[in-house]
């Protein structure tokens, strides 16, 4: 019954949206304006689909990740090995219906795959593909209820020192990647340490993205093309590769596996998952080093936010220039020659005042019975140092 009485009158208890809906309570004085609510709160849920309650979603979460793939996922350059990644992550977890996945579920997925060796990075990645899934979802009005993954946090990465070669281990490098069968893999290397490109986009160039003395990169990570320049050199370099060795447009082939193996003969060792990265690395390092513009390298590395190129500001010269002036240890060691300037000071004029004294005292010549002495003696003048007479 929706309308009952009470002691303080009467009761309206209704779920316009039926059930599993807004449950309202409402108390009147008689019971015709309870009954008048009633009807109004009826009429509401006519035109506003919002008091209706959610209806069951029987979807699985494969069901979704297909979904998704078809009406998103498509255009993106990586979405068909995300929609794989999504698929395999459904299996694991026992493709359950997508309204039953919680938070707790996807944390205990997260917590059974790092047990089997997985990087809390990599499970970082796989918590952000299925957030974006329903996020996505429901920007396109194919997802009603909130998003499962919303409130639970990603694992807190310490960031990895980045690894960069010197000039000496360039060399090394690139000597070495000379004796190699393979005739791309120098110059890929080469256009990396040149423009801080990614392998992939280096590895990708045709001949028709270089010009001018600048090489266009396009199909980038961040989907946009940004142009570096390059010496003149380097561009007859990369023409006359494209001449003798390209294939149509393309200017290399592949050429990872031989960049592998011409870094294991070079003898220089790198962190895990820093293979070809490392050449970005390097070019990034020594343009800052050598006084380059943070902004400038951004633009050069394609960076979508400063914070990411910031992690090579610290090898700039000015970087944080004025610390080693004032810091109390700094200022413990100025106040120390302050007072030694002012010792050496106050040595100084006092040497200075005694020095005047005695240049003003006038010379003694003592008698004695030796004539040439006093003849000697005669010639004294009036200002001098004491000289006595034996």
């Amino acid at each position: 019954m929706t309308i009952k009485q009470v002691k303080s009158g009467w009761q309206v208890n209704v779920q316009p949206g039926g059930r599993g809906g807004k449950r309202l309570k409402k108390t009147f004085s008689t019971k015709a304006e309870a009954i008048a609510w009633e009807r109004h709160v009826q009429a509401k849920v006519q035109q506003s689909p919002d008091w209706a309650p959610i209806p069951k979603d029987a979807r699985s979460l494969s069901d979704l990740a297909d979904l998704w793939y078809e009406l998103h996922g498509k255009g993106l350059a990586s979405g068909k090995g995300t929609h794989r990644r999504l698929l395999a992550m459904s299996k694991a977890m026992g493709n359950p219906r997508a309204e039953a996945l919680t938070a707790d579920m996807f944390a205990q997925y997260r917590s059974k795959r790092m047990a089997e060796g997985i990087t809390a990075n990599n499970m970082n990645r796989e918590q952000a593909y299925l957030r974006a899934v329903f996020n996505e979802l429901d920007r396109l009005g194919k997802w009603k209820r909130e998003n499962p993954l919303k409130k639970l946090r990603a694992f807190k990465i310490q960031d990895n020192e980045l690894t960069y070669l010197p000039l000496k281990q360039i060399n090394l490098l690139l000597a070495a990647l000379q004796t190699c069968r393979n005739k791309h893999v120098t110059m890929v290397a080469k256009v990396c340490l040149a423009t801080g490109a990614r392998w992939g986009e280096a590895e990708g160039l045709r001949v028709s993205q270089i010009n001018g003395g600048v090489i266009q990169f396009v199909r980038t990570k961040s989907s946009k093309a940004r142009g570096v320049p390059v010496n003149r050199q380097l561009e007859k370099e990369l023409r006359e590769h494209h001449r003798r060795h390209g294939e149509a447009e393309r200017v290399f082939g592949p050429a990872m596996s031989a960049f592998r193996e011409g870094v294991r003969r070079a003898g220089v060792t790198l962190p895990k998952g820093q293979l070809t990265h490392v050449l970005r690395h390097t070019f990034a390092s020594h343009f800052m080093m050598n006084g380059g513009s943070i902004l400038s390298l951004q633009r050069a590395l394609g960076h979508h936010s400063l914070a990411m190129t910031m992690r090579y500001a610290h090898l700039s010269p000015e970087h944080l220039a004025e610390t080693r002036h004032l810091n109390p240890l700094a200022q413990l060691d100025g106040v120390e020659r302050q007072k030694r300037k002012r010792r050496r000071r106050l040595r100084q004029a006092t040497d200075r005042k005694y020095t005047t004294r005695t240049a003003t005292l006038p010379v003694l010549c003592l008698p004695s019975n030796d004539r040439r002495k006093d003849a000697d003696s005669s010639q004294c003048g009036s200002l001098g140092v004491f000289r006595v007479r034996p």
